[in-house]
């Protein structure tokens, strides 16, 4: 099971996550009020995840988010929003986050979240994540991300985690075993420096590779 740390500004919402969480068996072992306060809990406790609130007081879950992924590369983070299309989700999403969830959330899908990215894996269906994408990154300039280590096939499977597949829909799409579509993943995760598929997408759609309609 994930070690856990909660971040959020209300101490009710912190206290109910870790009775749900708790009950589940997973191991919560540290609560923080605001972004400081995460940063500094992160480096004492080492969780491997962190539910991170987005807006709170004196530092705010974005730069709490990209202090903790530049030092941690290991710490899974999963943002904490009222809303599902949250601008400043977009950006955490861009700087390492691993996925984000309602404060609406129902409790076995939380602890479900949480065991997951705790494998190392992004929260979100990819098309989830698209979504919030064409919402914000159309609205960006293109990013000039040099995918030039990548081989034509990589390029091919990168333009199709963007558009929102599967490794299950890639292998019947590339006519592949999921085997290899999840090598060729790794590959492009090594190569462009990507944690997780949610970072796949947004460089999709930064690097002008797809578009909205794609």
């Amino acid at each position: 099971m994930p070690r856990v740390l909660i971040v959020d500004d209300q101490e009710l919402i912190r206290a109910g996550f870790r009775l749900i969480l708790t009950a589940r068996g997973i191991d919560v072992v540290g609560e923080a009020g605001d972004g400081a306060e995460a940063v500094e809990a992160e480096r004492r406790l080492r969780p491997d995840v962190v539910l991170m609130d987005i807006r709170m007081p004196a530092m705010d879950g974005l730069e709490a988010t990209r202090r903790i992924v530049a030092r941690s590369p290991h710490c899974r983070v999963l943002m904490l929003t009222t809303f599902d299309l949250d601008r400043y989700v977009y950006a955490a999403l861009a700087i390492g986050a691993s996925g984000f969830l309602l404060k609406d959330v129902t409790a076995d899908h939380l602890a479900a979240a949480v065991r997951l990215v705790g494998t190392g894996d992004a929260l979100l269906a990819p098309s989830i994540t698209r979504r919030l994408v064409q919402r914000f990154a159309t609205t960006q300039p293109v990013v000039h991300r040099d995918l030039s280590p990548l081989t034509p096939r990589e390029m091919e499977v990168l333009t199709l985690l963007g558009r929102g597949l599967s490794n299950t829909e890639l292998a019947e799409e590339l006519t592949l075993s999921e085997a290899t579509v999840k090598t060729h993943v790794a590959r492009i995760f090594a190569k462009l420096e990507l944690r997780d598929r949610a970072q796949a997408v947004v460089v999709a759609y930064e690097t002008g590779l797809i578009t909205p309609g794609d």
